[in-house]
């Protein structure tokens, strides 16, 4: 195990702990963060397709983002594990649509056309003022994110998170994408 991935080990474990309690503290974060998108959404580009995520564990829900992120006039699609250390595929979905179980305990629409989102919500367990995001050590949105990149400039990924999240610093890789944004219950932080 390499140093940053010794420092990204340590820093799960407290990572866990502290988005759990800001789980509990604050109930009303996904309705914040979802207030808030409505005076954001002209900086994430004319309505498109956007990816959100269904929450696992105690991840931020993004639901009410995208439920917004609808009456806007966005597509929405839900990301589908494919393999391991490969980027993720985005399933079509509508709130309502059918689920289906898949790997990681995550829930993945049963039909649904592959589409290329222009917008990534991502989840997280820790990110810092740099726009770089600790998640569970599968890489699958790192190699997202740079796939998309590297076929349309304009993608734009932004993290969903609580404001406890934040760290002074993850560490990182030159494969570690950094987020454009991150969206917190206690405000809008744009990465330069």
């Amino acid at each position: 195990m390499s140093d940053v991935e010794a420092r990204k080990h340590a820093l799960r474990a407290s990572a866990r702990k502290v988005r759990a309690d800001a789980h509990r503290a604050h109930p009303d974060a996904p309705a914040r963060i979802a207030a808030r998108v409505k005076a954001l959404a002209a900086t994430f580009g004319p309505p498109g397709i956007a990816s959100g995520y269904l929450p696992i564990r105690d991840e931020l829900d993004p639901r009410p983002v995208m439920a917004v992120l609808v009456t806007l006039g966005w597509q929405l699609a839900l990301p589908v594990v494919t393999g391991p250390r490969r980027p993720l595929s985005f399933r079509s979905w509508a709130p309502g649509e059918s689920l289906v179980p898949a790997s990681f305990g995550l829930e993945v629409p049963a039909a649904g056309a592959e589409v290329t989102p222009g917008l990534l919500f991502v989840p997280m367990l820790a990110f810092d003022a740099r726009g770089h995001r600790l998640g569970y050590g599968g890489g699958f949105y790192d190699r997202t994110i740079a796939a998309l990149r590297a076929r349309n400039q304009r993608v734009r990924a932004v993290g969903i998170a609580f404001a406890a999240q934040q760290v002074a610093r993850v560490p990182d890789r030159d494969t570690d994408m950094r987020l454009d944004a991150i969206l917190t219950e206690a405000g809008h932080m744009p990465i330069a």
